[in-house]
């Protein structure tokens, strides 16, 4: 009897230490895959920091065949696109959301969750496809001339609506790339709606509030910080696209005022530049360099938004 006991002891306890030894290896595993993709992105770009120094952030010149290469223009392209995105899917997550928890009848609510969680899972390339066919010719046919008519001659803004009405450019990027990060920001919205309790949104109706009155000063103050965190996970989403950009923002190393003008992200350029990029070369080295600078700041911008998520569930 104690021999049993003894031998049901010991294998628990084994399964217990195997178990907890296969997690721990599983998430240092991840943590080491993580820092060696840092690692090898600093240590494959350092050529360049060293040749370029601080003027690989100033510059906005690539030039492969006098060997010159800055991050200025594919940086700012990547911010300008994202941020652009980000503006546009902030309304339409949020309307979507609200009237797919509060508004619409269970029945067709579920049915357009599905739809919407259903648009996250297309191929990027499809986007892409579908922009440079759909979006390209209706940006350049209607959207960007109606701007320019009506946007581009008023004063400070005007310059963001002028230039040729080529169809590509920042905009149509950043419309691509809203569409695209609009079922994830969405899903965190209609998540965080479908907590707030009933009884204040009872209680606030009872007392005579409206719609929009409950919204916002019940609702909104409850999730201020995951409404803002999933608008950051999103962003974090749209920093990083490729293939969906590189079909629609017209691949062109430029600097601007205008969003109709083609330019580049960091993605775009890296995706274009690498197969004809030598792996030993300065251009390759830029290129790491440039990976490495987009790993930053999606870091950043990711840890901001998980940051913002659990200070909203502790509070």
């Amino acid at each position: 009897m104690v021999f049993k006991k003894l031998k049901c002891f010991v294998k628990r306890n084994v399964a217990s230490i195997v178990f907890s030894g296969w997690v721990w290896g599983c998430g240092v595993f991840v943590l080491l895959i993580f820092l060696e993709l840092i690692f090898e992105l600093f240590f494959q770009g350092r050529r360049a920091f060293f040749t370029f120094g601080t003027d690989f952030f100033i510059r906005s010149v690539w030039n492969p065949v006098n060997q010159e290469y800055s991050a200025r223009a594919a940086l700012i392209g990547t911010l300008v696109t994202s941020i652009i995105g980000v503006a546009v899917a902030l309304p339409l997550s949020f309307g979507c959301a609200y009237s797919l928890t509060e508004l619409l009848p269970s029945k067709i609510s579920q049915c357009l969750t599905v739809a919407i969680r259903l648009l996250a899972a297309v191929p990027s390339i499809i986007f892409g496809m579908w922009g440079f066919f759909i979006l390209v010719p209706l940006m350049s046919d209607y959207v960007q001339p109606f701007l320019k008519t009506t946007l581009g001659t008023m004063p400070y803004i005007g310059a963001l609506f002028s230039g040729g009405t080529f169809g590509v450019g920042m905009l149509t990027a950043g419309l691509i790339l809203a569409i695209m990060i609009t079922p994830y920001t969405t899903a965190v919205m209609q998540d965080a709606f479908a907590n707030v309790p009933a009884l204040l949104k009872e209680s606030a109706y009872s007392l005579g509030a409206t719609q929009w009155e409950v919204m916002r000063r019940v609702v909104l103050p409850r999730l201020q910080k995951i409404i803002i965190g999933g608008i950051v996970l999103g962003w974090g989403r749209a920093l990083g696209e490729t293939m969906a950009v590189t079909f629609v923002i017209g691949n062109a190393h430029h600097i601007g005022w205008s969003l109709f003008m083609p330019s580049n992200t960091i993605a775009s350029l890296i995706a274009l530049e690498f197969p004809e990029s030598a792996s030993e070369g300065l251009r390759m080295s830029s290129l790491m360099a440039l990976g490495a600078i987009l790993m930053l700041i999606s870091f950043i911008v990711l840890f901001c938004a998980q940051w913002l998520l659990k200070r909203a569930v502790k509070n």
